[in-house]
């Protein structure tokens, strides 16, 4: 047990991740080591920021809890907290079940774990992180919240309603990190497309884009999390119009059958989706999007989910994830519907549309063969180093292994020449 150190662990998404790294930097500044997703953990003190979404994410959630109360009891740590989705959704309850945590916090008091510790927050380092990912690249959290209110999603019953960050504060922090070397940025939100709603009145996530594209150092910006409904039309020329924005766009679609979409209160149909679909495409050439579906959703039949599956083989979508329906307490399908497609089938289904967006990746991965492209190099490996183009994002799209023919370094950009391709990576020489 090493003292005065603390240990943070961050489950979920990187919207959890910017805020461990803001706590990370108060701790920092309180005169704490801080270690983050630590292969062994030796802190005095640990703190685990917990995600809530789906029951997968909650168990894992619960499960770290668990075994850091074990080794509080064992006298391995002094000290153990908890924050985020979970904790701020289930606080009376995890509180009554696992008395080992000393403090429980939600998704917006963390900052008081400072006052716990006898420490004061500096609010001169508000807009300042430590970062956990490689220097060359950051996520910008630029609004917490969501007001669409999806059936299946409990996340406005944990975070409330959307609350849009004021447009200089995130520009500042842009700079502040760019500065810094920072030369990559992830622009985050549960929901990107509402931003400024709440705020100035209107959308006004393409003056954001634009501010944010003419900072200086900002070599790559990448939109993640928009909504279909009500999309921002005015974004796209922003995107087609800067360099520096990737032709990159995370849209998550969930459905393409009106009647599971209307069952999901997404309030838009399928031809809606496709008018939305051709004119990305068309006024952002060569745009890749990337997008999500759910299986298994309450009384989606498999005339319905037929229809997903020919629409993906059809939408030819460059990355595509998915997942299996979940009920989750307190939503609205939890209280509205039944939960009627058996597990083993949601999992066949999930199978069978994963299988089928494989071979559409394998066909988009082998387009790309010998062709020139701009890569980041994100690290080094014995073999090669691993790069990735603006059409993928950290952690969850294809890497290009670059064979070492030359000293490359992390974290700057090279133009190389795909070799070869597999479905979810490319292969590729520096020139």
């Amino acid at each position: 047990m090493v003292k005065n150190r603390i240990d943070i662990i961050t489950l979920g998404c990187s919207k959890n991740l910017v805020d461990s790294e803001r706590l990370m930097k108060q701790f920092r500044a309180a005169g704490y080591e801080v270690c983050h997703d630590a292969a062994e953990v030796k802190g005095e003190i640990v703190v685990i920021n917990t995600c809530g979404f789906i029951g997968d994410a909650k168990e894992e959630s619960i499960e770290m809890i668990l075994t850091f109360a074990q080794a509080k009891k064992q006298h391995r740590i002094r000290r153990l907290y908890v924050m985020g989705c979970l904790s701020q959704r289930y606080m009376e309850e995890l509180a009554g079940e696992i008395p080992e945590v000393d403090k429980f916090y939600g998704k917006f008091d963390y900052p008081r774990l400072l006052e716990e510790l006898g420490k004061a927050y500096r609010d001169e380092f508000r807009l300042q992180r430590e970062l956990t990912t490689p220097p060359h690249y950051a996520y910008i959290k630029i609004a917490e919240g969501c007001d669409r209110m999806c059936a299946y999603c409990a996340i406005p019953l944990i975070t409330g309603h959307y609350v849009s960050r004021p447009m200089d504060e995130i520009v500042a922090e842009v700079e502040t990190l760019a500065a810094q070397g920072v030369k990559e940025f992830q622009l985050i939100a549960q929901d990107l497309t509402y931003y400024g709603k709440d705020l100035y009145g209107e959308y006004r996530i393409a003056e954001l884009v634009e501010r944010i594209a003419s900072v200086r150092g900002v070599k790559w910006l990448r939109l993640h999390y928009a909504y279909p409904d009500h999309f921002p039309l005015d974004l796209l020329p922003v995107m087609a119009r800067h360099d520096n924005i990737c032709k990159y766009l995370d849209i998550a679609l969930q459905h393409i059958d009106d009647g599971v979409l209307h069952r999901m209160r997404r309030r838009i149909t399928r031809k809606e989706t496709e008018a939305l679909l051709e004119r990305i495409r068309r006024e952002v050439p060569g745009i890749h999007l990337r997008t999500t579906f759910m299986v298994g959703f309450c009384g989606e039949t498999e005339e319905a989910f037929d229809e997903l599956l020919r629409f993906v083989r059809e939408a030819r979508f460059e990355r595509m994830g998915a997942f299996a329906y979940s009920e989750e307490e307190g939503t609205y399908s939890a209280q509205h519907y039944a939960d009627d497609v058996p597990a083993d089938e949601k999992q066949r289904r999930l199978d069978l549309l994963m299988e089928t967006q494989e071979a559409v990746a394998a066909d988009v991965a082998a387009s790309k063969t010998g062709s020139r492209m701009q890569v980041i190099i994100d690290r080094e490996e014995p073999d090669y180093y691993v790069g990735r183009t603006q059409y993928d994002s950290p952690e969850v799209d294809p890497e290009v292994l670059v064979e070492k023919t030359r000293a490359l370094t992390v974290g700057e950009f090279y133009t190389v020449r795909i070799t070869s391709a597999q479905p979810f990576e490319l292969f590729a020489v520096a020139e």
